[in-house]
């Protein structure tokens, strides 16, 4: 049981090491400034270390994403594993290796996350934006959305790759995690557990994204 434990908990610590370098690299491949004031106003994040498409597939590696929000004092949660499930992206092919820092910018865009599976493009009332190079693309593409996507990639990549995606909660990589059941809910609203391991990904969100 302790080597199975342990093999899981290595996994999902690799997962977090590359959110953490991953938010630094998004951030310096796009407007750092622009990226730090959208982040300031955020209410969580989620950050995909590594969104591959080929064709009509979408999927995440490596357990996909992690979910981090921020308490009124402006400290980071520690992360939520989530699941990215594939997904058909209409007409789309060629192959993309990308990236992605999602900034939950409201309290709905939050709970339809954290409220069973998401899908991409499915919920009208969540509005998903993707953010264009340069401050005000960035500034644009911010008003009145729920949801904002940056993204660095290796080949071609666009947001509408990710409609039809599902993300949903990786329960297991949770509990081996923290150690026992924890809903995401429970992790990164209600602040219940916390893994050392996750430090790094929580200062560099501290950091950069403490109003």
């Amino acid at each position: 049981l302790l080597p199975a434990l342990a093999r899981a908990q290595t996994e999902q610590q690799a997962l977090v090491d590359r959110a953490t370098l991953a938010v630094q690299e998004v951030m310096s491949d796009n407007d750092p400034q622009a990226f730090v004031r959208l982040l300031k106003r955020s209410r969580a994040v989620l950050v995909c270390p590594r969104i591959f498409r080929a064709g009509f597939f979408v999927g995440g590696e490596g357990g996909g994403c992690v979910l981090s929000a921020r308490d009124g004092a402006g400290s980071w949660s520690s992360p939520a594993f989530m699941a990215l499930g594939s997904g058909s992206v209409g007409l789309q092919v060629g192959v993309s290796d990308s990236q992605v820092v999602m900034m939950i910018v409201t309290e709905k865009g939050l709970n339809a996350i954290l409220d069973s599976q998401f899908k991409f493009g499915a919920d009208a009332q969540i509005a998903v934006a993707t953010v264009g190079a340069g401050i005000e693309g960035a500034t644009t593409a911010a008003v009145g959305a729920d949801i904002v996507t940056w993204s660095r990639s290796r080949g071609l990549f666009a947001g509408a790759a990710l409609e039809g995606s599902l993300l949903a909660a990786r329960s297991e990589w949770n509990k081996a995690y923290y150690g026992r059941d924890v809903s995401p809910r429970q992790i990164v609203i209600g602040m219940e557990v916390h893994n050392p391991g996750a430090d790094p990904l929580r200062q560099i969100l501290m950091q950069f994204g403490t109003p």
